[in-house]
């Protein structure tokens, strides 16, 4: 089980991924979780990137115009 997060309910404000996770709030274990999954959180997304679901680097290029 994780620590608990003492930035949580600061970082919630300014969370805009719609997905309800466990990591919700908590950056540095949803940044972690996706590194490892190879994919990148939905914060990093435009809102119309981020509402795909589809956290795949491709996808980000893609939504970020920049590859």
């Amino acid at each position: 089980m994780a620590a608990a997060c003492p930035n949580k309910e600061e970082n919630l404000k300014h969370c805009t991924c719609t997905y309800d996770c466990a990591k919700r709030g908590m950056c540095c274990e949803c940044v972690a979780y996706h590194r490892a999954q190879g994919a990148i959180p939905g914060c990093f997304f435009t809102k119309a990137g981020e509402a795909t679901w589809n956290r795949s680097a491709a996808n980000f290029c893609k939504d970020c115009g920049a590859c």
